[in-house]
């Protein structure tokens, strides 16, 4: 299995940089109460100062958003999304552990985190222009079908796994409580990418260590090394 982006999106959005992660043995039960707090806490700082729409990760993928010919404050990368959830009510959404851990990193960098369930996933992820016939399961339970040329995380048999790239996630391969290995995708395209997004990473992987016990496998992705390799879920 394998995640990679097409050269299309490579050629429109060349600043582009990925950081995901494999890994195995997640279970449902660990608090990561503590640990969210620490990185909402990152958030707060940030947010006493100015709000998230002027923070340069932000700030790109608006003007990513643009690019694609999205209106920005219609459509907002998941970061921003979460950002404004948590500094409207103080909180960020309870979920599964992963999840909750991963949107307090994501809320602490700016930076959009999916979490995809790997055993939902058929044979690959390609973020790409959509043909128009994938299909998109949304947390309300209907199918969708993306635009032509929209942006998407697609797998072999057609799921798109997110719309509008970092817009929103599908419920088909979202995290849930038998959940065991998953992939995760941190993308950004600011000035600092490289370097916030190599620690995210290197956070969320420590993260992953000490509350799980594993070890993930961890790679950041631009144009000269755009594919990242992991095995099929063992369950």
């Amino acid at each position: 299995m394998y995640l990679r982006h097409s050269a299309e999106v490579w050629a429109e959005h060349p600043d582009l940089i990925a950081g995901v992660l494999y890994v195995e043995g997640i279970t449902a039960d660990p608090d990561v109460s503590a640990r969210v707090a620490a990185h909402t806490a990152v958030a707060d700082a940030r947010l006493a100062d100015t709000s998230e729409a002027q923070w340069p990760p932000i700030q790109a993928w608006r003007r990513a958003f643009a690019r694609m010919g999205l209106k920005p404050t219609q459509y907002r990368c998941a970061a921003e999304s979460l950002l404004r959830r948590y500094r409207k009510f103080g909180e960020l959404p309870r979920r599964h552990p992963l999840v909750e851990l991963a949107n307090a990193v994501s809320v602490a960098f700016a930076i959009p985190v999916a979490v995809l369930d790997v055993a939902r996933i058929a044979d690959h992820v390609e973020v790409r222009p959509a043909g128009g016939d994938e299909t998109y399961l949304s947390f309300a339970g209907d199918i969708e079908h993306p635009e032509p040329g929209e942006i998407v995380f697609a797998d072999a048999a057609g799921h798109a796994h997110a719309r509008r790239w970092t817009h929103r996630q599908s419920a088909h391969s979202a995290v849930r409580e038998d959940t065991h290995a998953v992939l995760i995708v941190a993308e950004a395209m600011h000035e600092r990418a490289a370097a916030d997004v190599a620690q995210l990473v290197e956070t969320l992987a420590a993260e992953l260590t000490v509350v799980w016990s594993v070890e993930p496998t961890t790679a950041l992705l631009d144009q000269a090394g755009s594919r990242f390799d992991f095995p099929p879920s063992p369950r």
